[in-house]
């Protein structure tokens, strides 16, 4: 299930439950967002699809596996270097099906318009979504929109949903994990929330970040094709990044994973910039990567994989499952050998970034 919330850099965090009002930290993909879903929605919507709290639903209708998302993006701003709030939202919809192990079909595109926004801006954006459909080749094929009083919405909000079709032969999830397999990641992460956040507050890095937004689905087909059933997990790490999708898989699973810092890629200006900033890039989303968990036996073939397509060139083995029945705990070896525990954020570091 998935939320985003607005707001400005610094918001206080904490529990959900022990605030009368909305906190910019509910919406961050962390604890925060976690106990908001559980204490507010999950009780009401209560349903064994929802339970299962995938990126995407699995529907079965009269044999047919579908799987059905829908994501809004409110990003700030609209327009940074790598990609816009356009191909974000086609993109993000398409890969929250596509590591479901689903093949992305069809979506949905709703705009809801601030009065006095530009309508060349309007044109550039639903240029970008249609190639975005394109190169994922998908089709939008329903929508709505709406416009609201100067002032009652930051420029342009935009929400996709998305349905496809998992393959007869698709096992995925944390159930499945297990003591030895080993864990990838597509390529370097934290450029996405990077790029978002130097545009938005003109910091300079030395190199320019760009975002990593590309649809996951070459990797996600190419995997399940390569791997078979020794493919057990895939996640896009977006809000909350990296630590958020290990420490959920580990919680799922009831194991532990270790990840080594030294094999983690993360390209030098994003590095950088969170060194400065004081973020762990463990914990800043991506748009355009994914981590799988396979069998051990099936690494070198998941790389090979993962290699085999542009966007997942610099895929990395990055980690292991060391232990079951452990309670769901991430552990990082440290460059210098020590040992510290990647833990879930509590609220939000980067607001807005997708």
């Amino acid at each position: 299930m998935n939320d985003r919330t607005q707001g400005s850099p610094g918001s206080p965090t904490g529990p959900s439950d022990s605030r009368p009002t909305i906190q910019l930290g509910h919406g961050s993909g962390g604890r925060m967002t976690a106990d908001l879903i559980r204490t507010v929605i999950l009780a009401r919507f209560a349903n064994p699809t929802l339970a299962a709290l995938d990126d995407s639903a699995e529907l079965n209708i009269d044999g047919a596996r579908l799987a059905f998302t829908t994501d809004s993006f409110v990003v700030d701003p609209i327009f940074f270097p790598g990609g816009d709030i356009g191909d974000l939202a086609v993109n993000g919809t398409v890969n929250d099906l596509a590591v479901c192990g689903a093949l992305p079909g069809f979506l949905s595109a709703a705009l809801i318009i601030e009065e006095g926004f530009p309508v060349s801006d309007l044109e550039r954006i639903v240029s970008s979504m249609q190639r975005a459909a394109r190169t994922a080749d998908i089709q939008i094929v329903t929508g709505d929109t709406k416009v609201v009083n100067r002032g009652k919405a930051d420029k342009i909000f935009v929400n996709t949903s998305g349905i496809g079709v998992i393959g007869r032969n698709v096992d995925l999830g944390p159930g499945r994990v297990r003591e030895g397999d080993v864990v990838l990641v597509s390529g370097p992460i934290g450029n996405h929330g990077i790029a978002v956040l130097s545009q938005r507050e003109g910091f300079a890095f030395g190199t320019a970040v760009t975002s990593d937004t590309a649809p996951l689905t070459p990797l996600t087909q190419s995997l399940i094709n390569s791997c078979g059933h020794n493919l057990r997990f895939m996640r896009d790490p977006t809000r909350g990044g990296v630590a958020a999708v290990l420490n959920e898989c580990a919680a799922g699973a009831a194991v532990q994973i270790e990840i080594d810092e030294s094999a983690i890629p993360i390209d030098p200006p994003v590095a950088a910039a969170c060194e400065l900033l004081g973020i762990d890039p463990l914990h800043v989303a991506n748009e355009g990567k994914l981590i799988a968990i396979v069998d051990a036996s099936a690494a070198d073939m998941a790389l090979e994989a993962l290699r085999s397509h542009h966007i997942g060139s610099r895929a990395c083995l990055v980690g292991k499952v060391t232990a079951a029945g452990a309670g769901g705990r991430v552990t990082m070896k440290t460059r210098l050998g020590a040992r510290r525990i990647i833990d879930v954020p509590l609220g939000e570091q980067l607001p807005r970034i997708c």
